[in-house]
């Protein structure tokens, strides 16, 4: 096939540095697949890589969920004591979820933090139900703000960010939607600065937490992970009056984000302006979304990799770095007795305190509570303009797309056994759990069965 001389040496060095990867025992592994720095206030761009390119939201999905809450809220369709129900539909949902039963109802403003801070899928679902009076309805919502932003890469199917290949969006348009959550609506930043909530006695972490304690300045914002975008983050850090604000796509684990976010973060305050090019003149799309199984080709760096790349007394006065992964010879100078255990395992206090910096405040979380909902949000559909009672909120019907994909579940089990479980879909296979889930609390929920809080289900309503 390759007569050719240099056809030959092409496929031979190509097999010797495959080959070489394997034998080192350290599996060729991407990089970071698309980041973004931009200044909160100008919108001018300090660094970027691949800002256009397409990719998955994952849980960052919930910053937009948020924003056309906050949006409800200022146009007073809804308030943050307005009731939020569990509804059959949004219990449906996988975890990570807080697996309230159907029927219990709690306010927006514990909803709009549990899904900020938790992260909860099933709070996500319930809160669009809620605010648009349906969750197809919130979707479309979701979709027109995102028009109206200028996202132009980005398509909403859901308002959590589980897997669907179907919702795309690029580190350019999230940082326009982080820009405009804090621009247009500075008081969502209590919501999801936090690094953990406490409902009862359960303490609910949120991913986020080495960032908000650790790095100066840090205000969070939102992380998220699917396997098929890998984990993104979305931050902000305030330092001398002045904000940035990070966008990374497609890292290989929870710490790499993070400890690549501070060093980003660190560059950028040392740099001012940004060559004049701003978010909002990124234009096109430099690429497709990663093809499905990114987390299983994007691993974990590891402890060493970490060190190499990320030890803040290593790394140059001035400038921005190179973003790459650590190279084999940056690996073979890393001194490892200083991170390493008396058992040969990791030291990731000290990991952590070397790439982030030692804790600066104490973990404190939130404490919150069903609240006192006084009502319920006005649907859009509200023709009337009325109040709806609480008691007569329905109880919304399935997302179109998630029974179409629980029914092909169903005809593909009526088939013979295997003949057809390799053609099922992540999505299709995450929609189907959460249908058999919807009786009892799912796995992921933070009651065990008898401590839920829980209401009779509301009546349909008559306008129905």
């Amino acid at each position: 096939m390759f007569s050719s001389p240099i056809g030959r040496l092409t496929v031979f060095l190509l097999a010797f540095f495959i080959g070489a990867a394997a034998l080192d025992g350290r599996p060729a592994r991407a990089d970071i697949g698309a980041f973004i720095l931009v200044d909160a206030k100008t919108g001018k761009v300090l660094e970027e890589k691949n800002a256009t390119r397409k990719w998955y939201p994952a849980s960052l999905t919930k910053m937009m969920t948020a924003y056309v809450t906050f949006k409800a809220i200022r146009e007073g369709r809804a308030t943050l004591n307005s009731a939020v129900v569990q509804s059959k539909n949004s219990l449906s949902e996988p975890p990570s979820k807080m697996g309230f039963k159907v029927g219990t109802r709690f306010t927006v403003d514990t909803a709009l933090k549990i899904i900020l801070v938790k992260s909860a899928n099933d709070v996500a679902v319930a809160l669009g139900e809620a605010v648009s009076g349906s969750e197809s309805a919130f979707l479309a919502d979701m979709n027109a703000e995102a028009r109206r932003l200028g996202m132009t890469n980005t398509r909403f199917t859901n308002p959590h960010g589980l897997p669907d290949n179907g919702q795309v969006t690029t580190a350019r348009d999230m940082a326009i939607l982080a820009i405009a959550l804090r621009r247009d609506f500075p008081e969502s930043k209590k919501f999801y600065n936090h690094p953990g909530l406490r409902f009862g006695k359960k303490t609910l972490r949120s991913a986020n937490r080495e960032f908000l304690l650790r790095v100066p300045g840090a205000n969070g914002m939102k992380t998220g992970y699917i396997c098929n975008s890998g984990y993104n983050v979305a931050a902000s850090v305030t330092r001398r009056g002045r904000t940035l604000i990070a966008i990374i796509l497609g890292a290989g684990s929870g710490l790499e984000r993070t400890a690549f976010a501070r060093q980003l973060f660190d560059k950028g305050f040392k740099k001012r302006g940004g060559g004049g090019k701003k978010v909002a003149s990124l234009t096109g799309s430099s690429g497709n979304p990663p093809a499905n199984g990114y987390c299983r080709r994007n691993r974990s760096p590891g402890s060493k990799a970490y060190m190499a790349r990320f030890d803040m007394k290593n790394e140059p006065s001035g400038g921005f770095l190179f973003f790459r992964s650590a190279s084999d010879k940056q690996l073979k100078q890393v001194d490892e007795s200083g991170f390493t255990l008396a058992n040969g395992k990791p030291d990731w206090a000290k990991i952590l305190d070397r790439t982030l910096g030692p804790r600066r405040i104490a973990y404190k979380p939130l404490q919150i509570s069903l609240g006192k909902p006084s009502g319920t949000p006005k649907p859009a559909a509200n023709i009337a303009g009325t109040q709806i009672p609480a008691a007569d909120v329905p109880v919304p019907s399935a997302n179109p797309l998630r029974r179409a994909e629980i029914e092909m579940r169903a005809k593909l089990q009526n088939t013979a056994q295997g003949s057809a479980s390799g053609g099922i879909s992540p999505a299709v296979s995450a929609s189907a759990q959460g249908a058999e889930e919807t009786a009892q609390a799912a796995p992921g929920s933070i009651f065990r069965k008898g401590l839920d809080f829980t209401v009779p289900v509301p009546a349909p309503s008559p306008r129905k």
